[in-house]
């Protein structure tokens, strides 16, 4: 015989359930929905960073970060060029994500405690692991860091590089001039300028704008790395569809690069056995769905602008101008610590 006597407590929760599956996804859910009625993604990119996001005279733009956001447009779209770029400089970048200005932002950018704790923005991931270092003239005679006690260097206000600065400084007990300027264009004028003795950025940064000096090879970059700089795509919080999608598909060109598939190999992995790759492109299982995209999103991705090694070599690595070693963003199975969580 039923006991009526729960039905006061059951009827409410029966009601409650009903009422969450009627409702659909949760009001932060909306940045897809966004997207796709635009379509176009709207990408927050650097004002012009050799082998990361720079643009052309016809404005046609390329690198490093402009390529992970063309692998979002392809796994949504199918198609790699639909995304709108929109510069930022450093100071103004959080905020045209925190304004809806853009939906993601892909600047060269480290992933902080503070800056998710405090401005409400997430990174979806590590793309680029990096450090802060120090540029110089070669003819200055330092072969070390802890040799630049009393000299002046240039850095960027609104950037981790100005604090990690102070840090080192105080830390070795060296005495430190610096001159803060609004953007890294002023800051390497400032320095070519011989406004300051020493440049200092990422060190990815420090490759890049070494080729715009007249003489790049009379400048060096010093050994000592000061700090890490785990750089990466970061969203808004509030919306774990869009979060999930940016972190996927940056994995899915991680883990593309592990399995061996690359853009010209993609038709070839689709007929694959594998089921590791099968999952990845997406002839097996329902990852695509799950994160409200087509079954083969990743295989878009991959197809529009290579694995990670593909993209890393191309824009920074041994095929660019800047031939950054991968060093830590070599993969974890050839000596380095890029490493993307499975597909499955």
């Amino acid at each position: 015989m039923p006991d009526f006597k729960k039905r006061p407590v059951i009827l409410p929760l029966l009601a409650f359930l009903a009422f969450v599956l009627a409702a659909g996804p949760p009001a932060g859910a909306q940045t897809l929905k966004a997207v796709k009625e635009r379509g176009a993604l709207n990408c927050g990119v650097s004002q012009g960073l050799l082998g990361f996001s720079s643009a052309d005279d016809k404005n046609a733009w390329t690198g490093f970060d402009v390529d992970i956001c063309r692998a979002v447009a392809a796994a949504i779209f199918g198609d790699p060029a639909k995304v709108t770029f929109v510069p930022l400089d450093a100071v103004t970048r959080f905020a045209a994500l925190q304004s809806n200005r853009i939906d993601v932002l892909s600047r060269n950018s480290t992933w902080t405690m503070s800056r998710e704790s405090s401005l409400g923005l997430m990174f979806a991931g590590v793309a680029y692991y990096d450090g802060q270092g120090f540029l110089l003239r070669r003819d200055a005679g330092i072969d070390t860091a802890l040799q630049l006690g009393g000299k002046t260097v240039c850095t960027q206000t609104g950037t981790t590089s100005e604090l990690n600065l102070t840090d080192y400084f105080r830390a070795n007990d060296m005495a430190l001039k610096v001159l803060s300027l609004g953007t890294a264009e002023e800051s390497l004028k400032a320095y070519d300028d011989r406004k300051c003795d020493v440049l200092t950025s990422d060190v990815s940064q420090l490759y890049a704008e070494r080729l715009k000096l007249s003489a790049p090879d009379s400048h060096i970059i010093l050994p000592e790395v000061i700090s890490k700089e785990p750089l990466g795509p970061a969203v808004r919080q509030g919306d774990d569809q869009w979060f999930n999608l940016v972190k996927w598909t940056l994995y899915s060109l991680i883990n593309a690069e592990e399995l061996g598939v690359k853009s010209a190999t993609i038709d070839d992995a689709v007929k694959s056995p594998n089921p590791n790759i099968r999952r990845l492109v997406g002839t097996e299982g329902e990852y695509g769905e799950q994160l409200g995209l087509a079954k083969d999103w990743a295989a878009r991705a991959v197809r529009a602008v290579g694995n990670y090694g593909e993209i890393y070599e191309r824009n920074v690595g041994t095929q660019s101008r800047l031939s950054i070693p991968r060093g830590l963003n070599a993969l974890w199975t050839q000596g380095g610590i890029q490493y993307a969580p499975p597909v499955r």
